[in-house]
């Protein structure tokens, strides 16, 4: 009994860590998902990383206050990084959305609880079944475990220095890149399609290119996404895969490497 309390203040941290990481990162964090769950989830996960883990032996003083702090912003910094990637993939939906005329109609995102795009919402759910199938919630737990690698329970992170904060700037441009990149194909389609109805409204002035404009471009919009959307979710692989390296990334400048 005296040496689990002498490693309970080292269980602590590891707890704090996996429940900051599981409150902010994608599929675990929406409100679908019972707190109930994500406290149990949270505290077996930390259990299976405390006895996988070299346990430092910590004392309660004010070092140990600030260890606290800093496994909570650890753990919310990867966690919100990587919900950052995700963004990619909505914000993408909204540039299309704009780009056919549904930008006015939002729907209720029943995760998190936000206004979102329609086609935005759309490809968000596809992104996450992606993400479901290539076992990428595995691959976020992993990469939680070897955070412990690179920034260990008593040592507090590097970032007066600023390249943990400058990384996450760039990987923030990352994501706006990669949503332009995802949504060009569409985006750049339907300008043409805006072109050609401008072109047919100088031809023939006695039609009434307003009735007809809208339900042509919504249709070339919906056959454009359908011949797009498997590009669409293999860019969202490739957002994916920089979203793991990027959390390794983040990690290594934390702990000093």
């Amino acid at each position: 009994m005296e040496q689990v309390w002498t490693y309970f203040p080292a269980f602590l941290l590891v707890f704090v860590r996996a429940a900051s990481f599981f409150a902010a990162m994608p599929l675990f964090s929406y409100r679908t998902v019972p707190a109930s769950y994500k406290v149990g989830l949270a505290f077996l996960s930390s259990w299976l990383l405390f006895l996988a883990m070299p346990k430092p032996v910590l004392a309660l003083d004010g070092v140990y206050v600030l260890l606290v702090v800093k496994e909570a912003l650890v753990g919310l910094a990867l966690g919100l990084l990587a919900a950052i990637l995700m963004a990619a993939v909505q914000i993408a939906g909204g540039l299309i959305d704009f780009q056919i005329g549904f930008a006015i109609a939002n729907v209720i995102d029943p995760q998190t609880g936000a206004q979102s795009p329609l086609l935005g919402e759309y490809l968000h759910l596809l992104a996450l079944l992606l993400l479901l199938m290539l076992d990428g919630h595995h691959l976020l737990l992993d990469g939680m475990f070897y955070s412990y690698h690179w920034l260990p329970l008593d040592r507090l992170p590097h970032i007066a220095d600023g390249p943990a904060v400058e990384y996450v700037v760039r990987v923030f441009a990352a994501m706006f890149a990669a949503a332009v990149q995802m949504a060009a194909p569409l985006v750049g389609s339907l300008f043409l399609v805006d072109v050609a109805l401008g072109i047919i409204a100088r031809a023939v002035p006695q039609m009434n290119i307003f009735a007809v404009g809208f339900s042509a471009k919504t249709a070339a919009a919906f056959l454009l996404l359908l011949a797009a959307v498997g590009g669409i979710l293999l860019a969202a692989r490739g957002v994916f895969h920089f979203m793991f390296a990027s959390l390794r990334e983040l990690m290594r400048l934390l702990g000093g490497g």
